[in-house]
């Protein structure tokens, strides 16, 4: 049996402060390090010493007007793409949530074919309805009269088709997720705002969709920009955005790799800024449910390059929320 030690003043000797504690090593650590940054120094070799990329062609259409108009037109796709897949995708998740039967039913048909079919069969699908509706009446069903008669050819141009195409989709994911962050607020809030009175429709804008916000903002961050990625698709049917409008350059000048390069450039930028854009808002609505904040890019740059205040990033954010 171990025998206690004991000092002339009759307390027990703790020998573990001599102890000498080394930090656990990590040789596999450094060996991933090195393979990485091995990758990281061919793959810089390769860019600027193969001469097939052709970055003067890179520079020289990368502010074409061509390419500036592609890069607007996939902007509108995105954003209207998106306010009406959201808009839709509220009002299918209300549905989904309805004791109706009728309305659950209809929301999950809804999103059970937008998000069981690809999206480019969709799109393909919407560029032909004409094939399979020629004309398209409004009017009393089955029986007639129809007052208006447009023809299909016409009001469903490619644009019209990557609209309906791109948004129905979106509006299906977008249900889902909306319908995630509505029931993960807890029953007991909704208890207690129907038992002071609220209808259904104030309940949901002013105790569950701002709570739900939390839930719902990182995967309908998500859902934007791949839909801005998503967008290429359209491509298929001649809307002349960012991808169509790199093809129309290399089909002429047959220099396909840095006019690819180009479009895969500014995709790129455009994803950095809504990836910035997706975490401020995800900050501003983590005030309420974290004591401190996830630190801004600002304060992160400032923390790696040292100073006082830099070193605790979260201190400004604590103070301002006590």
């Amino acid at each position: 049996m171990p025998v206690k030690e004991t000092n002339p003043e009759g307390t027990d000797v703790d020998h573990t402060i001599d102890l000498v504690i080394k930090p656990a090593r990590h040789p596999w650590r450094w060996v991933a390090i090195a393979f990485v940054a091995l990758l990281a120094a061919m793959l810089v070799h390769t860019l600027f010493t193969n001469p097939r990329f052709e970055w003067s062609v890179v520079g020289q259409y990368f502010t074409s007007e061509t390419i500036l108009l592609g890069v607007r037109r996939t902007l509108e796709l995105t954003v209207i793409a998106m306010v009406t897949g959201v808009a839709l995708g509220v009002m299918l998740a209300v549905m989904r949530l309805s004791p109706n039967p009728v309305l659950s039913s209809a929301s999950w048909l809804f999103v059970w074919f937008f998000r069981g079919s690809p999206l480019l069969v969709q799109l393909l699908l919407w560029y032909n309805l004409s094939a399979l509706f020629p004309h398209i009446a409004l009017g009393i069903p089955f029986v007639g009269p129809d007052f208006i008669v447009l023809d299909a050819n016409v009001l469903i141009t490619p644009y019209m088709a990557a609209l309906l195409g791109l948004g129905l989709n979106e509006a299906a994911y977008s249900a889902e997720i909306i319908r995630a962050g509505i029931i993960s607020i807890d029953h007991g809030q909704t208890e207690a705002a129907q038992s002071i009175g609220m209808s259904r429709g104030r309940l949901l804008r002013r105790v569950v969709l701002p709570q739900a916000m939390r839930v719902i903002i990182p995967p309908l961050g998500n859902d934007t920009i791949n839909m801005l990625k998503m967008s290429a698709l359209v491509s298929i049917i001649a809307v002349p955005e960012l991808l169509f409008a790199a093809q129309t350059i290399y089909t002429r000048t047959f220099e396909t790799i840095p006019l690819l390069l180009v479009a895969v450039i500014w995709y790129l930028i455009i994803v950095s800024v809504l990836s910035v854009i997706q975490y401020y808002i995800e900050r501003h609505f983590a005030r309420g449910s974290s004591r401190n904040l996830p630190p801004t890019p600002l304060q992160s740059l400032r923390h790696f390059f040292g100073g006082s205040r830099a070193s605790i990033p979260h201190l400004e954010e604590t103070r301002a929320a006590s």
